[in-house]
């Protein structure tokens, strides 16, 4: 997917600050927008020895070549590992850490110890910038404000409010928008994407994040999950959690348990818009049944509902017992509907 044609107001404003780039940039925005692709992208045209025209990297040079393959000496990635290439996990050894580890920040003093090559730019990319715990986002807090010369700090956030003040504050943010629904359906499919329209509602309008679902296969437990709740007060809230809990298993780590509880959060988000008169926002195929379901139940029930699930949102990040928190989840959605 052509990232630079989805933001291309926000790549031109990037290449606008080469002249006199600040020690930090906070890319901004909502999960699944390609803010990452955005900053590898800016990272590569910087540390190219013959960008382009329009600020791309030549992908031909030196420079470029290290950089494809990952080792070029003036660029450093800070992520989670967790989020590397082809993480596998044997059974019996310890998971990929979620969390850039304080580690891998004081790693970077070395980095900045070493000249540059050639006298160029340093640069550093942060993703995401919120996978840190306070005391990993103090260490680097600390270079922030005292950055070494030649240094650039790309971070790359879906949830800046949950990064410290500190670390805002010392760095100039690009925000970047949601694409027109049009032309993100229209790239997606030329991307060869099929359903565009369809995947980018379920993602919340973020293409990026539409083609990563589209790709994991995640049509069979969707279309599960839109047929149980579809049911309403018929649904089998028990079987709906075996299913479910099955195909998380199944998935080997590729389905999580928070990305079903994020489904029903849209599913409730949709009736609540349909109890109020309004076209649904994620679940395009269902709006028929979403509206008549939204007849059934009392406003102020879906609004506490929806207040119960956020809370569940934040225990699925916990170790639980992942059959026993999906039938307590699928109980209360039937109750929405009791007499």
């Amino acid at each position: 997917m052509n990232v630079i044609e989805l933001h291309a107001k926000v790549w031109s404003g990037l290449q606008v600050r080469r002249e006199r780039l600040p020690h930090s940039l906070l890319l901004v925005g909502q999960k699944g927008l390609g803010k990452f692709e955005l900053a590898r992208r800016f990272a590569a045209s910087l540390l190219c020895e013959s960008p382009q025209m329009d600020g791309l990297a030549c992908g031909k040079c030196l420079a470029c070549n290290w950089y494809e393959q990952g080792n070029h000496p003036d660029f450093r990635l800070l992520q989670p590992d967790a989020l590397g290439d082809e993480v596998e996990v044997e059974e019996g050894k310890k998971k990929p850490s979620q969390q850039i580890t304080i580690d891998q920040v004081r790693a970077l003093d070395e980095f900045f110890n070493v000249g540059t090559h050639r006298g160029g730019l340093r640069i550093v990319i942060v993703n995401p910038t919120e996978a840190m715990n306070r005391s990993t986002a103090n260490s680097l807090l600390k270079t922030l404000e005292e950055p070494p010369a030649g240094t650039l700090f790309l971070m790359v956030s879906s949830e800046p409010m949950r990064l410290l003040p500190t670390i805002r504050s010392r760095c100039q943010v690009v925000a970047v928008p949601v694409p027109l629904p049009k032309v993100a359906a229209h790239i997606l499919a030329d991307s060869g994407l099929k359903e565009a329209q369809r995947w980018l509602a379920l993602a919340g309008g973020s293409p990026v994040l539409a083609m990563d679902m589209a790709v994991a296969g995640q049509n069979a437990w969707l279309d599960i999950l839109a047929t149980r709740l579809g049911a309403g007060r018929h649904g089998d809230p028990l079987a709906v959690a075996a299913e479910l809990e099955k195909a998380i298993k199944e998935s080997k780590g590729k389905l999580l348990l928070k990305q079903v509880v994020d489904a029903v959060q849209k599913w409730l988000v949709d009736l609540t818009l349909a109890r109020n008169g309004m076209p649904v926002r994620y679940f395009l195929p269902q709006q028929a049944t979403i509206s008549g379901l939204a007849d059934m139940i009392p406003p102020a029930r879906l609004i506490q509902s929806y207040r119960a699930v956020i809370t569940r949102r934040q225990e699925a990040e916990q170790p639980l017992n992942a059959r026993l928190f999906l039938e307590g989840l699928f109980l209360d959605y039937r109750a929405l509907f009791a007499s």
